[in-house]
C-alpha cells in the first residue's frame, strides 16, 4: 500500500502545476479545449487527494463499531473519484464543448496552447510512467484487463486510468486547437472538448463498475479457494472440506470462513489441535487473511464447534 501512493503523489504534483498553466493558456487564447483539459487537471488533483484520504482512512485499527476494520474505506473514496471524474471532469467539459459550438470564438495567442499543450504531454507522460511502472509491479501475469479486473487495490489502476485519460484528452486538444487554427473554423475547438468529455466518461464508467464490485464484496479468484480448499483436505484430522468462502475488505485484509467435517474418532483436544494448526498454516500460506472462522461439521457423535 505504501509503494501504491508514490503514482498518487506523482499524479497529484504534475496535475495540479499542469491545471494551473492550462488555465492561464485558456484565458490568453479563449480556447474551451483548454479550459476543458483545465478542468479536466484540477479535478485529476482532488481526486488524487480524495484517493489518499481514503488510504489513510483505511489504515485505521478495528474497533468496536468495525470489528473487520476500515478497509473497505478506500474502496468507498475510489467511487467517489469516479462519480466526480464522470459528472465534474466529463460533465463540464462536454457542456463547456457545447457552448462553444453554440457560441464559437476565434482562438487568439494560439501559441500559448501549443507550449501548454507539449509541456502538459511531458509532465503527463512521466505520472502516467510512474503509474504504469507501480501498475506493472503489482500485478500477476496475466492480461492489463485481467489484472485490473483481480487487482483488489484500486489506487493503481485508478491513478493508471486518470493518467492515461488525461494523455488522450492531451491529444485531443492539440487536435482540436491545430484543425481550428489552420480551417479558422473554431468549431473544432469546441469538438474537442466534447470528445475530452465523452473520454473522461468512459474512463469514469470502468472506475466506477470496478470500485462497485470491491465495495459490494468480492472474495479471492477460485483457484486461490481450491488451493485452501486442499491445504485444509490434506490436514490430518480432517476428513472433508464443505465450504470456503472469503471476502476482501482491502487490499491487504480477506476474511475467510471455512467449513470443515473433523474425524469422529478425535478428542476434544485434539479437535482444538487440528483447528489450530489449520488456522497456522492458512496465516503462513495468505498474511492477507486476518480473520479466520472455521465451522466444524457435526460428526457421528453428534458434537459440532465453531471457532
Amino acid at each position: 500500500m505504501a509503494e501504491s501512493t508514490k503514482a498518487i503523489y506523482a499524479a497529484i504534483a504534475g496535475n495540479l502545476a499542469i491545471a494551473a498553466t492550462k488555465f492561464t493558456a485558456a484565458a490568453f487564447t479563449g480556447s474551451s479545449a483548454m479550459l476543458s483539459e483545465g478542468i479536466h487537471s484540477l479535478v485529476d488533483t482532488g481526486n488524487g487527494g480524495l484517493l489518499l484520504l481514503g488510504v489513510k482512512k483505511s489504515q485505521k485499527p478495528a474497533d468496536a463499531d468495525h470489528p473487520l476494520g476500515y478497509g473497505k474505506e478506500l474502496y468507498f473514496w475510489t467511487l467517489i473519484v469516479a462519480v466526480l471524474i464522470f459528472g465534474v471532469g466529463g460533465g463540464v467539459s462536454a457542456y463547456e464543448g457545447i457552448l462553444h459550438l453554440l457560441h464559437p470564438s476565434e482562438l487568439k495567442n494560439v501559441g500559448w496552447s501549443y507550449a501548454v499543450l507539449g509541456s502538459s504531454l511531458v509532465f503527463e507522460g512521466i505520472s502516467l510512467n510512474v503509474a504504469w511502472k507501480q501498475f506493472q509491479a503489482t500485478k500477476e501475469r496475466v492480461g492489463i484487463w485481467e489484472s485490473i479486473r483481480e487487482s483488489k487495490d484500486p489506487t493503481t489502476f485508478t491513478v493508471l486510468f486518470e493518467d492515461a485519460a488525461a494523455m488522450l484528452g492531451l491529444l485531443a486538444a492539440a487536435v482540436g486547437v491545430f484543425l481550428s487554427h489552420q480551417s479558422g473554423n473554431p468549431s473544432f475547438d469546441g469538438i474537442a472538448s466534447i470528445i475530452i468529455g465523452l473520454i473522461l466518461a468512459v474512463v469514469a464508467l470502468l472506475l466506477i463498475y470496478e470500485s462497485k464490485g470491491l465495495l459490494v464484496g468480492e472474495g479471492m479468484d477460485a483457484g486461490e479457494l481450491e488451493k485452501l480448499r486442499l491445504l485444509a483436505k490434506s490436514m490430518q484430522g480432517i476428513e472433508t472440506v464443505d465450504r470456503v468462502v472469503t471476502m476482501h475488505f482491502g487490499p491487504e485484509t480477506v476474511l475467510l470462513a471455512i467449513a470443515v467435517k473433523l474425524r469422529p474418532d478425535l478428542s476434544l483436544e485434539q479437535a482444538e489441535s487440528v483447528v489450530e494448526d489449520l488456522q497456522r498454516k492458512i496465516r503462513q500460506r495468505r498474511t492477507e487473511i486476518k480473520h479466520i472462522f472455521i465451522a466444524l461439521a457435526p460428526n457421528e457423535r453428534g458434537t459440532q464447534q465453531s471457532r
